[in-house]
């Protein structure tokens, strides 16, 4: 005797959105996972950002198959009776289906084994330029050298954390701690609380910590009302600081790109010493001390501080290409307040990321996300599939009217600033009620 199925509403399920009562569904099937939020992978943050929607959508872009398996056990046996799946993802979901046929997400090509290998070589080099060599135009290479090592570095622990570069996932697990916190001393938990996040809620001025950057950087006005960060769960005061700071932002945007390692050391500190539940937080502090012993050491053997201030000053700066790069990915796309919906997937996708075009040679230089759009898709997808499906992505957007854009570096850069301007000028604007800050008006008073 076949049991009667039953049904709830998505306004019904809408409301077991909290800690302790998280329902999810997918497929139109809805499942608890409640207790489980926890111990998910990729962290209980991008569950409570959905929780009481359907996230078909962004469970296929973040499972292989063999994730299905394993959601039985959180079945309540419950189906939405009035969850309609728009024209957008039916597309999707046959995209990704036709993707996975092909063998797309299994093509990992030997990207990562060059990618460890010119890691490897290029830090021989940094090494043996400071200690063999009283040059300073070779110290100063070094400390180029050791830049770009950072940069390929972090591309070699995004794509870890993505998918399995690997032969098993404990080698994959430890070239994540050695890629991200023993060469770069950026903890792979802090990349994984933040990054994972700003997936699922691309773009979302509350939800998403990539846009999150008050007092120094508002990509949008909506800033000025001093809303509430969802993610870090405080309030992002939009004071007279924030003011002065905001309304000079697109000239100081790229010197704080020039240090913004410095904030990135800052918050895997901040999260490892935190009381907030790290998975593996003993290993993430033991990655970052072997950093924080080879870097000085390193640091220290050059002859003079004038030296050392330039090899670290230069690894800055060239890793700091690396930091702009992200922020032209994110910050002159549209931009949205409130929770992600599970079913605006693509459309959120979108409109929030903005493609660096560039020519094949120079793949290995953006690591792949100069294809933001299609990797914010298919996040697990092998970096060098993602130009094969870039003009499938783009004919999708087409057909519904979506933004696709794809811009130089030299216009990414443009439309960047043109947006931090934007805000920039609005903030200047005395008439914008702000708590009174006298040296910040004589400073701006006359323009």
């Amino acid at each position: 005797m076949e049991v009667e199925k039953k049904y709830i509403s998505v306004e019904e399920l809408k409301k077991h959105n909290k800690p302790g009562d998280l329902w999810i569904s997918i497929q139109g099937k809805v499942y608890n996972v409640s207790d489980w939020a926890k111990d998910h992978p990729g962290g209980d943050t991008i569950l409570y950002n959905l929780g009481g929607l359907d996230v078909t959508d962004a469970f296929i872009a973040y499972h292989p198959g063999t994730g299905w398996q394993y959601l039985k056990k959180f079945s309540t046996g419950i189906y939405l009776k009035d969850f309609e799946v728009s024209e957008v993802s039916k597309d999707y979901r046959r995209m990704a289906t036709e993707f996975s046929k092909a063998g797309l997400f299994e093509k990992k090509g030997h990207g990562a084994l060059c990618s460890i290998t010119i890691i490897s070589i290029m830090f021989c080099l940094s090494v043996y330029g400071v200690l063999k060599s009283d040059s300073v135009l070779v110290h100063l290479m070094s400390g180029m050298l050791l830049g770009m090592l950072w940069i390929e570095g972090a591309y070699v622990g995004h794509d870890c954390g993505h998918y399995q570069v690997m032969p098993s996932q404990l080698c994959n697990n430890i070239a994540q701690i050695v890629a991200g916190n023993c060469l770069t001393g950026i903890s792979i938990a802090w990349w994984k609380w933040t990054h994972n996040a700003h997936h699922i809620a691309c773009n979302s001025l509350d939800y998403d910590p990539d846009l999150q950057h008050i007092p120094v950087f508002a990509v949008s006005t909506k800033f000025f009302n001093s809303i509430t960060s969802i993610f870090y769960g405080r309030v992002l005061t939009f004071d007279p600081l924030a003011r002065f700071l905001v309304s000079y932002q697109h000239f100081t945007y790229y010197p704080v790109m020039m240090v913004g390692r410095v904030n990135l050391f800052i918050q895997t500190f901040l999260l490892l010493c935190s009381r907030r539940d790290v998975p593996n937080r003993g290993l993430n502090i033991m990655g970052i001390l072997v950093f924080w012993t080879w870097f000085p050491l390193l640091v220290s053997c050059l002859p003079n501080w004038s030296e050392r201030v330039m090899f670290v000053l230069a690894a800055f700066a060239v890793t700091s290409l690396q930091h702009i790069q992200f922020t032209l990915n994110h910050f002159s796309g549209d931009t949205y307040l409130g929770a992600p919906n599970g079913n605006d997937w693509f459309e959120k996708q979108a409109a929030g990321t903005v493609d660096i075009s560039c020519s094949t040679k120079m793949d290995w230089f953006f690591g792949g996300l100069q294809f933001q759009l299609e990797h914010h898709l298919f996040p697990r997808m092998p970096r060098g599939q993602l130009r094969k499906i870039a003009p499938t992505v783009k004919e999708l957007c087409k057909k519904h009217n979506l933004p696709y854009r794809s811009l130089s570096f030299w216009e990414a850069n443009k439309a960047t600033l043109r947006t931090l301007r934007t805000a920039a000028l609005q903030a200047r604007d005395l008439s914008n009620p702000v708590p009174k800050n006298l040296v910040w008006e004589a400073l701006n008073t006359h323009g």
